[in-house]
């Protein structure tokens, strides 16, 4: 098996012979960004199985593919799906995209999630900015030997998600007229919904959502020295007061309403850093 740093070179290598551009951003296109992908001016495709060492997407509504392009006047590159846990994958295969992502070139990175509301004040359907975050994985990106080449051993959180970033996202959201709010997502592993006694037991530790995604990418990006914006939608109340069986079909009912406000307002974050770019 090729270390990991050989297989970024490799991987990246593989998109490089297919697309000449820089990529500005990477994005990930999670739950709410999906249709994101249709707005990109596509100038390649690539499938994960024609990547070396990407994983292949089991998740439903996940497509699996690589896209670089132009959107808002910046280049973009793209994973129209994403890759989690409980599918059985190691978290070093989880994140491998996001090496990738800098080393063709990314400043920063954008991800997206469906999540399960904790804070009783907000409502499905609503779109939450991540400000910070809870690892209850019980595994880090980061554990075993680490490469110097691809960043510190024991790289510092105190910011994972870059505050410039969300304060412009904030500022698109006030230009759009979009209702974003700011919170804490604790991911867990999944893929089982969480009891009761666990939804009380993150809301008293601080959780205001709960996933099971996105950490184990930004711990990565902040080793590999990318900046990081999370978004995310809250397709469900967790309330353990009020807690009714998980409907699938209505969660993703709600995650494609609210997909069209977090498309505009991404696109809206990107159109303004393209202005300044471009000035």
């Amino acid at each position: 098996m090729p270390s990991l740093h050989d297989q970024i070179e490799e991987a990246a290598t593989a998109i490089a012979s297919r697309w000449k551009e820089r990529p500005q951003v990477g994005i990930v296109l999670g739950t709410g960004l999906g249709n994101l992908a249709s707005a990109i001016e596509t100038e390649v495709e690539i499938a994960y199985g024609d990547i070396p060492h990407f994983p292949v997407s089991t998740a439903p509504g996940h497509h699996g593919r690589f896209i670089g392009g132009r959107l808002e006047g910046l280049n973009v590159a793209a994973m129209d799906g994403r890759f989690h846990r409980y599918e059985g994958y190691s978290l070093a295969q989880i994140t491998l995209p996001i090496r990738v992502f800098k080393k063709l070139g990314c400043e920063f990175v954008i991800l997206s999630n469906a999540c399960g509301g904790l804070n009783h004040q907000w409502a499905k359907g609503d779109l939450m900015v991540i400000e910070d975050h809870i690892n209850l994985m019980g595994d880090n990106p980061l554990i075993g030997p680490n490469d110097e080449r691809l960043g510190d051993r024991f790289p510092d959180m105190s910011e994972p998600y870059d505050r410039t970033l969300i304060s412009e996202a904030m500022a698109a959201a006030l230009e759009t007229g979009i209702q974003v709010h700011k919170g804490v997502y604790v991911a867990v592993p999944g893929p089982c919904l969480e009891t009761r006694a666990e939804y009380r037991f993150l809301r008293t530790i601080g959780a205001d959502v709960v996933g099971m995604s996105t950490v184990p990418e930004v711990i990565v990006a902040v080793h590999a020295g990318l900046k990081a914006m999370g978004f995310s939608i809250i397709t469900d109340m967790c309330l353990p007061d009020a807690l009714e069986p998980a409907n699938v079909a209505e969660i993703i009912k709600v995650a494609n309403e609210a997909e069209g406000k977090l498309t505009q307002l991404v696109r809206r974050i990107l159109a303004r850093r393209a202005s300044r770019t471009n000035s």
